[in-house]
Protein backbone atom coordinates (compact mmCIF):
# COMPACT_ATOMS: atom_id res chain seq x y z
CA UNK A 1 0.00 0.00 0.00
CA UNK A 2 1.59 3.69 -0.89
CA UNK A 3 1.41 6.66 0.64
CA UNK A 4 -1.91 8.14 -0.86
CA UNK A 5 -3.25 4.39 -0.29
CA UNK A 6 -2.53 4.95 3.39
CA UNK A 7 -3.56 8.33 3.78
CA UNK A 8 -7.61 7.55 2.14
CA UNK A 9 -7.69 4.48 4.30
CA UNK A 10 -6.64 6.50 7.64
CA UNK A 11 -9.12 9.30 6.53
CA UNK A 12 -11.47 6.79 5.98
CA UNK A 13 -11.05 5.27 8.96
CA UNK A 14 -11.49 8.26 11.46
CA UNK A 15 -14.92 9.37 9.58
CA UNK A 16 -16.90 5.83 9.84
CA UNK A 17 -16.59 6.53 13.20
CA UNK A 18 -18.68 9.13 13.89
CA UNK A 19 -20.93 10.05 10.63
CA UNK A 20 -23.91 8.37 9.19
CA UNK A 21 -23.22 5.03 7.55
CA UNK A 22 -25.35 7.49 4.16
CA UNK A 23 -22.61 10.12 4.33
CA UNK A 24 -20.08 7.61 4.09
CA UNK A 25 -21.66 5.46 0.96
CA UNK A 26 -22.16 8.84 -1.03
CA UNK A 27 -18.07 9.41 -0.14
CA UNK A 28 -16.96 6.42 -1.56
CA UNK A 29 -19.38 6.62 -4.51
CA UNK A 30 -18.22 10.02 -5.08
CA UNK A 31 -14.54 8.88 -5.20
CA UNK A 32 -14.88 6.64 -7.11
CA UNK A 33 -16.40 8.98 -9.68
CA UNK A 34 -13.77 10.97 -9.43
CA UNK A 35 -10.84 8.24 -10.09
CA UNK A 36 -12.72 7.25 -13.17
CA UNK A 37 -13.35 10.26 -14.51
CA UNK A 38 -11.46 12.57 -17.51
CA UNK A 39 -13.12 15.55 -16.32
CA UNK A 40 -12.91 16.92 -13.33
CA UNK A 41 -16.66 18.30 -13.16
CA UNK A 42 -17.62 15.83 -10.81
CA UNK A 43 -14.82 16.20 -8.21
CA UNK A 44 -15.72 20.43 -7.87
CA UNK A 45 -19.40 19.34 -7.49
CA UNK A 46 -18.34 16.29 -4.85
CA UNK A 47 -15.84 19.08 -2.93
CA UNK A 48 -18.85 21.57 -2.99
CA UNK A 49 -21.85 18.93 -2.24
CA UNK A 50 -19.44 17.62 1.20
CA UNK A 51 -20.81 20.25 3.30
CA UNK A 52 -24.76 18.34 3.06
CA UNK A 53 -23.44 15.09 4.40
CA UNK A 54 -20.06 15.80 7.01
CA UNK A 55 -20.35 18.73 9.96
CA UNK A 56 -17.16 20.98 11.23
CA UNK A 57 -17.47 18.92 14.16
CA UNK A 58 -13.88 17.96 15.36
CA UNK A 59 -12.48 14.04 14.28
CA UNK A 60 -12.52 12.16 17.25
CA UNK A 61 -8.99 10.34 17.84
CA UNK A 62 -7.38 8.15 20.16
CA UNK A 63 -3.71 8.29 21.02
CA UNK A 64 -3.07 5.86 18.87
CA UNK A 65 -4.67 7.18 16.10
CA UNK A 66 -2.56 10.05 16.07
CA UNK A 67 0.39 8.89 16.22
CA UNK A 68 -0.50 6.77 13.44
CA UNK A 69 -1.70 10.04 11.46
CA UNK A 70 2.25 11.05 11.78
CA UNK A 71 4.06 7.97 11.03
CA UNK A 72 2.39 7.81 7.49
CA UNK A 73 3.07 11.24 6.78
CA UNK A 74 6.11 13.02 8.82
CA UNK A 75 4.42 15.70 11.18
CA UNK A 76 0.71 14.60 10.10
CA UNK A 77 -1.58 16.23 12.54
CA UNK A 78 -5.56 15.50 12.34
CA UNK A 79 -6.57 16.66 16.17
CA UNK A 80 -7.67 19.90 15.01
CA UNK A 81 -9.16 18.77 11.49
CA UNK A 82 -13.38 18.32 11.36
CA UNK A 83 -14.76 16.11 9.66
CA UNK A 84 -15.75 17.70 6.22
CA UNK A 85 -11.83 18.60 6.16
CA UNK A 86 -11.05 15.09 6.09
CA UNK A 87 -13.67 14.24 3.36
CA UNK A 88 -12.56 16.73 1.36
CA UNK A 89 -9.20 15.69 1.43
CA UNK A 90 -10.35 12.44 0.83
CA UNK A 91 -12.08 13.06 -2.86
CA UNK A 92 -8.96 15.36 -3.22
CA UNK A 93 -6.66 12.24 -3.35
CA UNK A 94 -8.81 10.11 -5.49
CA UNK A 95 -8.07 12.87 -8.25
CA UNK A 96 -6.06 11.42 -11.21
CA UNK A 97 -2.21 12.73 -10.73
CA UNK A 98 -1.57 13.46 -13.95
CA UNK A 99 0.54 16.67 -13.13
CA UNK A 100 -1.28 19.48 -16.03
CA UNK A 101 -4.69 18.26 -15.21
CA UNK A 102 -4.26 18.36 -11.47
CA UNK A 103 -2.65 21.69 -11.51
CA UNK A 104 -5.31 23.02 -13.57
CA UNK A 105 -8.10 21.81 -10.93
CA UNK A 106 -6.75 22.29 -8.18
CA UNK A 107 -5.59 26.24 -9.03
CA UNK A 108 -9.17 26.42 -9.69
CA UNK A 109 -10.59 25.29 -7.10
CA UNK A 110 -7.75 27.14 -5.12
CA UNK A 111 -8.90 30.49 -6.62
CA UNK A 112 -12.82 29.93 -7.06
CA UNK A 113 -13.59 28.08 -3.57
CA UNK A 114 -14.80 29.34 -0.58
CA UNK A 115 -12.78 29.87 2.87
CA UNK A 116 -14.03 26.45 4.27
CA UNK A 117 -12.42 24.93 0.95
CA UNK A 118 -9.83 26.58 0.99
CA UNK A 119 -9.36 25.63 4.56
CA UNK A 120 -9.53 21.63 3.76
CA UNK A 121 -7.35 22.82 0.27
CA UNK A 122 -4.43 24.74 2.63
CA UNK A 123 -4.61 21.79 5.62
CA UNK A 124 -4.34 19.36 3.05
CA UNK A 125 -0.80 19.95 1.97
CA UNK A 126 1.54 17.57 3.40
CA UNK A 127 -0.26 14.51 2.15
CA UNK A 128 -0.64 15.83 -1.59
CA UNK A 129 1.28 15.25 -4.38
CA UNK A 130 3.83 18.11 -6.29
CA UNK A 131 4.24 19.72 -3.13
CA UNK A 132 7.28 21.76 -4.32
CA UNK A 133 5.15 22.83 -7.08
CA UNK A 134 2.66 24.27 -4.41
CA UNK A 135 5.02 26.38 -2.48
CA UNK A 136 4.01 29.86 -4.04
CA UNK A 137 0.55 28.96 -3.43
CA UNK A 138 0.98 28.46 0.40
CA UNK A 139 3.07 31.48 0.58
CA UNK A 140 0.43 33.83 -1.22
CA UNK A 141 -2.01 32.01 1.04
CA UNK A 142 -0.09 33.21 4.02
CA UNK A 143 -1.04 36.78 3.11
CA UNK A 144 -4.72 36.31 4.08
CA UNK A 145 -6.01 38.03 7.09
CA UNK A 146 -8.30 35.17 7.04
CA UNK A 147 -7.63 33.44 10.62
CA UNK A 148 -9.26 30.22 9.39
CA UNK A 149 -7.26 30.66 5.79
CA UNK A 150 -3.75 31.21 7.95
CA UNK A 151 -4.24 28.50 10.33
CA UNK A 152 -4.70 26.06 8.03
CA UNK A 153 -1.49 26.73 6.38
CA UNK A 154 0.71 27.74 9.73
CA UNK A 155 -0.79 25.41 12.72
CA UNK A 156 -0.27 21.43 12.60
CA UNK A 157 1.16 21.32 9.26
CA UNK A 158 4.44 20.18 8.12
CA UNK A 159 4.49 21.72 5.23
CA UNK A 160 6.04 25.59 5.91
CA UNK A 161 9.08 24.21 7.83
CA UNK A 162 9.83 22.04 4.90
CA UNK A 163 9.83 24.43 2.15
CA UNK A 164 9.10 27.73 3.28
CA UNK A 165 12.63 29.79 2.24
CA UNK A 166 14.03 31.72 5.78
CA UNK A 167 12.37 34.77 4.50
CA UNK A 168 8.91 33.42 3.98
CA UNK A 169 9.23 31.28 6.98
CA UNK A 170 9.99 34.68 9.52
CA UNK A 171 6.97 36.14 7.84
CA UNK A 172 4.91 33.30 8.42
CA UNK A 173 5.69 33.30 12.09
CA UNK A 174 6.24 37.05 12.93
CA UNK A 175 2.38 37.42 11.28
CA UNK A 176 1.51 34.56 13.69
CA UNK A 177 2.54 36.69 16.75
CA UNK A 178 0.76 39.61 15.41
CA UNK A 179 -2.28 37.87 14.72
CA UNK A 180 -1.62 36.25 18.46
CA UNK A 181 -1.93 33.00 16.65
CA UNK A 182 -0.68 30.10 19.26
CA UNK A 183 3.00 29.48 18.31
CA UNK A 184 3.49 25.95 19.88
CA UNK A 185 1.17 24.87 17.17
CA UNK A 186 3.57 25.94 14.41
CA UNK A 187 5.61 22.61 13.42
CA UNK A 188 9.28 22.99 12.76
CA UNK A 189 9.20 26.42 15.28
CA UNK A 190 12.18 25.78 17.27
CA UNK A 191 14.40 24.09 14.85
CA UNK A 192 14.05 27.00 12.14
CA UNK A 193 14.49 29.77 14.28
CA UNK A 194 17.14 31.84 13.24
CA UNK A 195 19.09 35.27 14.23
CA UNK A 196 17.03 37.02 11.97
CA UNK A 197 13.80 36.26 13.16
CA UNK A 198 15.19 36.61 16.91
CA UNK A 199 15.79 40.19 15.86
CA UNK A 200 12.35 40.71 14.27
CA UNK A 201 10.82 39.64 17.30
CA UNK A 202 12.85 41.98 19.81
CA UNK A 203 11.94 44.87 17.70
CA UNK A 204 8.22 43.76 17.40
CA UNK A 205 8.34 43.71 21.61
CA UNK A 206 9.84 47.42 21.18
CA UNK A 207 7.10 48.34 19.04
CA UNK A 208 4.63 47.12 21.34
CA UNK A 209 6.06 48.57 24.71
CA UNK A 210 6.34 52.08 22.90
CA UNK A 211 2.72 51.82 22.03
CA UNK A 212 2.01 50.63 25.62
CA UNK A 213 1.12 47.64 25.38
CA UNK A 214 1.99 44.21 25.86
CA UNK A 215 3.73 41.44 24.06
CA UNK A 216 2.55 37.51 23.57
CA UNK A 217 4.63 35.76 25.85
CA UNK A 218 5.27 33.12 23.84
CA UNK A 219 7.64 35.72 21.38
CA UNK A 220 10.60 34.88 23.61
CA UNK A 221 11.32 31.34 22.39
CA UNK A 222 12.25 32.85 19.22
CA UNK A 223 15.41 34.50 20.84
CA UNK A 224 15.96 31.66 23.49
CA UNK A 225 19.19 30.28 20.70
CA UNK A 226 21.03 33.90 20.21
CA UNK A 227 20.39 35.34 23.95
CA UNK A 228 22.77 38.25 24.04
CA UNK A 229 23.03 41.11 26.12
CA UNK A 230 20.52 42.71 23.99
CA UNK A 231 17.93 40.85 24.30
CA UNK A 232 18.59 39.89 27.87
CA UNK A 233 17.93 43.28 28.66
CA UNK A 234 14.64 42.52 26.73
CA UNK A 235 14.20 39.61 29.13
CA UNK A 236 14.62 41.58 32.48
CA UNK A 237 12.34 44.08 31.68
CA UNK A 238 9.76 41.17 31.14
CA UNK A 239 11.12 39.70 34.13
CA UNK A 240 9.92 42.39 35.82
CA UNK A 241 6.47 42.80 34.53
CA UNK A 242 3.24 42.47 36.74
CA UNK A 243 2.28 39.28 34.12
CA UNK A 244 2.47 35.96 35.56
CA UNK A 245 2.51 34.73 32.29
CA UNK A 246 5.27 36.59 31.08
CA UNK A 247 7.43 35.43 34.21
CA UNK A 248 6.86 32.45 33.10
CA UNK A 249 7.82 32.59 29.17
CA UNK A 250 10.87 35.00 30.70
CA UNK A 251 12.09 32.29 33.18
CA UNK A 252 11.76 29.32 30.47
CA UNK A 253 13.63 31.68 28.02
CA UNK A 254 15.99 32.18 30.44
CA UNK A 255 16.49 28.27 31.37
CA UNK A 256 16.86 27.02 27.82
CA UNK A 257 19.14 29.81 27.11
CA UNK A 258 22.58 28.23 26.96
CA UNK A 259 23.75 32.60 27.77
CA UNK A 260 25.60 32.48 31.24
CA UNK A 261 24.19 35.58 32.41
CA UNK A 262 20.59 35.13 31.94
CA UNK A 263 21.01 31.78 33.85
CA UNK A 264 22.58 34.40 36.29
CA UNK A 265 19.00 36.45 36.29
CA UNK A 266 17.09 33.36 36.17
CA UNK A 267 18.90 32.66 39.80
CA UNK A 268 17.35 35.41 41.32
CA UNK A 269 13.96 33.58 40.96
CA UNK A 270 14.05 30.73 42.48
CA UNK A 271 10.56 29.61 42.45
CA UNK A 272 9.69 30.11 38.89
CA UNK A 273 13.33 28.14 38.18
CA UNK A 274 11.62 25.36 40.27
CA UNK A 275 8.33 25.30 38.18
CA UNK A 276 10.50 24.69 35.27
CA UNK A 277 13.02 22.50 35.96
CA UNK A 278 9.81 19.68 37.31
CA UNK A 279 8.19 20.97 34.08
CA UNK A 280 5.48 23.04 35.65
CA UNK A 281 6.17 25.59 32.78
CA UNK A 282 6.23 24.85 29.41
CA UNK A 283 5.39 26.23 26.12
CA UNK A 284 2.84 24.69 25.40
CA UNK A 285 1.54 25.16 29.09
CA UNK A 286 2.19 29.46 28.44
CA UNK A 287 0.75 29.37 24.23
CA UNK A 288 -2.98 27.34 25.82
CA UNK A 289 -3.23 29.77 29.07
CA UNK A 290 -2.61 32.79 26.69
CA UNK A 291 -5.03 31.83 24.07
CA UNK A 292 -7.55 31.12 26.85
CA UNK A 293 -7.05 34.66 28.30
CA UNK A 294 -7.75 35.73 25.25
CA UNK A 295 -11.69 33.99 24.81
Amino acid sequence: MNQNQEVRSFLLQSLERDTEEKSIQWLKQKAQKIQESTSPTSFFLAFSQASRFFSKDLLSLSDQEKNQSSQIVSGFELAHWNRLQAARSFLLLYLPQEKKTWFSAINQLFETGDMHEQQALFAALPILPFQEDLLTRAIDGCRTNMTLIFDAISLNNPFPAAFFPEANWNQLVLKAVFMQRPLYRIQGLEKRRNSALAEIASDFAHERWAAGRNVMPELWRLVVPFMNDQYLADLKKVMNSTDELEHSAGALTLYQSDFAPAKALLADYPKLLSLVESGGITWEKIGKEYQDSRI
